[in-house]
């Protein structure tokens, strides 16, 4: 059959309808996967402000029915109105997609980056989203359901606290399945630890009463002993960190007894999976240079060099690099 197909059949989705038509697109998808990213993006808004310096603490709760809570001791969302848009900050950062300060270097030097989902697209996706600001003395209060501002931003009371909660439940309508799993929570959170040295990071479930609390004053080198808590370490780990350019490098490693590679990278805080120059600018690095020392040494056979394999085999190592405006591949990071 012949079907038309002219300037007419064009759909614009409008707002966050986009985000609900089609949520794999900007979480990956509505499994396991997806659901938990909706925890890990909100989580990732309060890692922004430990690294600019303003967070020291981060509470995640997983409560009955499967309702989350995440609070910071931020700086708090702004709830001014914006000059442009005349709605208050708050409700712009819940309501409409790449809205934030992160895309101005003046507010946040560092961010987990422009190509994450935000908190806009949880709040989409979520059945519900009750926000409290704790900003000037004053608590901020503003609901929402599927996306959508249930009224003007209310004020409850006053605080001496400052920072942001949020409390959300997924939509049961986008999900496949709405039930979290302490352990996959427990590991990214233990990794944002490691990789915020000194941030403390408190996971409670109220469903079985377990909690953790994650925090490492020895930051990535206590990464790598935990990384190789089952394997026997050859050398004490080896801590390297530096700056240039404002890009700042942190590299930890260690060898141990077994066969295998174990290199994990991150760029500002997000686990980097599919590479990228920070890590072949490592391997490149590390093969250089043990291949110049044997060499230095004759410690090698003329016309004979390590390969990259070589150097690498029973090597356990965390590359983390903190730096403006990062690119990240695909819209999840």
């Amino acid at each position: 059959m012949n079907r038309r197909y002219d300037a007419s059949k064009i759909t614009v989705l409008k707002g966050l309808e986009a985000v609900r038509r089609r949520p794999a697109m900007y979480i990956g998808d509505v499994g396991i996967r997806g659901l938990h990213h909706l925890i890990f993006e909100v989580v990732d808004n309060a890692i922004d402000e430990a690294l600019s310096g303003n967070c020291k603490n981060i509470w995640v709760t997983i409560n009955p029915n499967e309702i989350i809570v995440i609070e910071d001791d931020g700086s708090g969302i702004p709830v001014g109105k914006h000059p442009r848009f005349k709605k208050s900050g708050l409700e712009l950062v819940m309501t409409m997609l790449h809205a934030g300060a992160k895309f101005d270097t003046k507010v946040y030097q560092i961010s987990g980056g422009l190509h994450g989902v935000g908190v806009s697209a949880v709040n989409a996706l979520c059945e519900f989203l009750e926000a409290e600001v704790y900003r000037d003395k004053k608590i901020y209060y503003q609901r929402y359901e599927r996306g959508k501002p249930l009224g003007k931003i209310e004020i409850k009371g006053k605080t001496k606290k400052r920072g942001t909660r949020i409390t959300f439940r997924p939509d049961d309508k986008i999900f496949k399945k709405v039930k979290f799993d302490y352990t996959i929570v427990a590991m990214r959170l233990r990794e944002l630890a490691y990789l915020n040295q000194g941030l403390r990071i408190e996971l409670t479930d109220r469903r079985t009463d377990k909690n953790d609390v994650f925090q490492f004053k020895g930051g990535i080198v206590e990464f790598i002993s935990f990384l190789d808590r089952t394997r026997k370490p050859l050398i004490k780990p080896i801590y390297i960190s530096g700056q240039k350019n404002s890009i700042m490098v942190e590299i930890a490693l260690e060898y141990n007894e077994s066969y295998q590679e174990n290199i994990f990278s991150y760029a500002n805080t997000i686990n980097t999976h599919e590479g990228g120059f920070h890590l072949a600018g490592f391997k490149l690095a590390m093969t250089r240079t043990l291949n110049d020392y044997a060499r230095r040494r004759n410690q090698l056979k003329e016309g004979k060099s390590f390969t990259g394999d070589d150097v690498r085999e029973g090597l356990t190592a965390v590359i983390s690099v903190k730096l403006k405006d990062p690119q990240f591949e695909g819209q999840t990071k």
